[in-house]
């Protein structure tokens, strides 16, 4: 999907929404008296059809189904073919390799898997993201400023040689050079509304997944507050919240 395409998606319904569908077998609603992999996949159908019309993307967490070995894979594949080609479909893997094993991954969830685009770390450099760019209409989301607590523990870190900047600002500085805002974005997380502002003055045109609402204690309020660009420019991801809202 081509960054005016996802565009007009989120203009024509009004929502930057994107599911996350971490499915954990053992919190399926009680409707489900057998809780393995064809309960996660019914049950991700069901979560999709409900919410269609309210959503532009869909976040498949891939630990959630290797987990659980081929029958969880089997999930998967199952989950990511139901979602139509109007929805932005997302592999939450976070992978990031040596050249020709990220060819591999790019391989895996771009021609085998209909994905349109895949976490992945940024720290081991440009050759392990450059074979997720060479697809046309496929994306790169590569970890900036993420949700959890220990973001604080290296992505936050001042850089000794580096005037007022920490080692994520100068990840998305360097690998914005790699490719450019239509095959690109950045995770950046809504619990730091204040430096989401700051990023989006760094970056103003790449999109930005952005989890952390809901659960974590982000609001949309915030997020669109420091985060819209002309374009919208944000994918605001719930997970729990959502497909756990009900037992």
């Amino acid at each position: 999907m081509r960054k005016n395409e996802l565009t007009e998606r989120i203009r024509k319904i009004k929502s930057c929404l994107c599911v996350g569908l971490d499915t954990d077998p053992e919190k399926l609603p009680a409707t489900f008296s057998i809780r393995d992999a064809r309960a996660m996949a019914d049950f991700n159908k069901a979560i999709i059809d409900a919410t269609l019309d309210h959503c532009v993307s869909y976040k498949i967490n891939t630990a959630f189904y290797e987990s659980l070995g081929a029958a969880g894979w089997s999930a998967m594949e199952e989950t990511v073919n139901h979602i139509p080609d109007s929805h932005f479909k997302i592999a939450d893997a976070k992978r990031g390799d040596i050249g020709n094993t990220s060819g591999q991954y790019a391989k895996a969830f771009f021609e085998t898997l209909p994905f349109d685009a895949i976490t992945l770390h940024p720290y081991m450099g440009k050759d392990s993201i450059t074979p997720f760019l060479t697809y046309e209409g496929k994306w790169a989301i590569l970890l900036a400023l993420t949700s959890n607590p220990g973001a604080e523990d290296f992505e936050m870190l001042p850089l000794k040689d580096e005037k007022e900047i920490s080692l994520f600002e100068k990840v998305m500085d360097t690998s914005s050079t790699w490719g450019h805002s239509g095959n690109m974005m950045y995770v950046t997380g809504a619990t730091r509304p204040e430096q989401l502002g700051e990023i989006r003055k760094r970056m103003p045109d790449h999109f930005f997944l952005v989890p952390g609402v809901g659960a974590q204690g982000g609001t949309v309020e915030e997020v669109c507050r420091y985060g819209l660009n002309k374009d919208v420019g944000l994918l605001i991801n719930v997970s729990r919240s959502i497909i756990y809202a009900s037992s």
